[in-house]
């Protein structure tokens, strides 16, 4: 677990890491027509001056990309606890990816730009207490698309600095405003509270998006495993409920179904830093029974997926929830839905929000954004 000396080194070195993620403009991508599913596979190549691992590549991964394999070894090195063996207060104090990669940036002199926009936070009301909102907003002149970003964490740990990074590089890299929500957790806060306190702050943007300098008409939703979960969510809640529905769907790497005997979780039980046992574990900390696993709004592919939004689904193929978005894409195909997916080979489960390492999340990053500033209207 971290020491206080750790905490403060690693609160400045967050610093640098979110501001060193989207200084690249980005063109826009081609049409998409309704009801198909687009499939790409990532050829992007490595180049001299990546951050190269100190050993081989694991078992369980033998074609793992070498900065992914470097971020990976250096969360080992911390040799913390499992967070299965964890209650969840002890988890959350665990190192994070996002740290092994701050550390990386250090340790190799990654030069990181100053941010590009700026930050403010705001407090709303919710069920039951208040919940805090992180707001990233571009410089300049408004009014600005808006995005709702949801972090991952399987509803039990990771918070608005762990996920700074991405949140940053969705407001940077199609200059919107964006609205970071800090959900409830369990198992504090049981299910359904992550998802009605995220629905609680899209329903706050969608009436108050003028106040933040936003386009009340260009709004989308965007997030990451467990936070990929609650951005589809909202596009249902808000179909549902008869509220403005969000343009454009990013689900990266989506908890989307309940069974753990799917291909990437038999092949994958092992991986890091996302495994079967972590997976349980989340269970059981925030839902209040096992058979909640198949309540539609955990188990997407079970849920009533019409008339939604364009989705956009990022999958990382060394990773157990692989084949939930891959699951998830033909639902939503088979529902109507316009779908692109993206599989991005040899990084792993939180790859996304590393792009100052891993040059696939910045192809990864690069493909959302281009979908949402296709949405917008860009």
């Amino acid at each position: 677990m971290k020491t206080s000396t750790q905490n403060k080194r690693l609160i400045s070195l967050r610093t640098l890491l979110t501001t060193s993620i989207a200084i690249l403009l980005f063109s826009s991508c081609g049409g998409d027509s309704n009801n198909k599913t687009t499939v790409l596979t990532d050829t992007m190549k490595t180049n001299s001056t990546m951050i190269k691992p100190k050993g081989q590549a694991p078992e369980w991964a033998p074609n793992m990309k070498p900065e992914m394999q470097a971020v990976i070894e250096k969360l080992e090195s911390y040799k913390d606890t499992p967070i299965p063996q964890l209650t969840a207060v002890e988890a959350r104090k665990n190192h994070t990816p996002t740290d092994a990669v701050m550390d990386l940036i250090a340790e190799n002199n990654v030069t990181v730009p100053p941010p590009a926009v700026d930050t403010s936070g705001k407090d709303i009301p919710v069920a039951g207490g208040n919940i805090h909102l992180r707001i990233y907003t571009p410089k300049g002149t408004g009014p600005f698309p808006v995005i709702v970003y949801y972090h991952g964490g399987g509803f039990v740990i990771a918070d608005l600095d762990v996920y700074g990074a991405s949140a940053q590089a969705f407001a940077e890299q199609t200059n919107a405003v964006v609205v970071s929500v800090a959900y409830r957790m369990g198992p504090e806060h049981k299910f359904p509270t992550a998802h009605t306190d995220s629905y609680a702050a899209y329903e706050w943007t969608v009436k108050n998006a003028a106040s933040i300098n936003g386009d009340p008409n260009k709004i989308a939703v965007a997030g990451e495993s467990a936070g990929g979960n609650l951005a589809v969510n909202m596009a249902i809640m808000a179909r549902d409920k008869g509220i403005k529905v969000p343009l454009r769907v990013i689900a990266v790497y989506p908890i989307a179904q309940s069974d753990m005997t799917t291909e990437s979780y038999v092949k994958y039980a092992s991986a890091k830093p996302l495994d079967k046992p972590m997976m349980e574990w989340f269970n059981k900390n925030y839902l209040n029974n096992m058979e909640e696993a198949k309540d539609p709004r955990i188990s997407l592919v079970d849920a009533n997926l019409k008339g939604l939004a364009p989705v956009t689904i990022i999958a990382a193929e060394i990773d157990p929830l692989n084949s939930d978005g891959k699951m998830l894409a033909e639902k939503l195909k088979a529902a109507g839905v316009s779908v692109d997916y993206k599989n991005y080979d040899g990084v792993t489960h939180e790859f996304f929000g590393m792009s100052a390492i891993v040059p696939e999340a910045k192809d990864a990053q690069k493909y959302a954004t281009d979908q949402l500033k296709q949405a917008f209207g860009k």
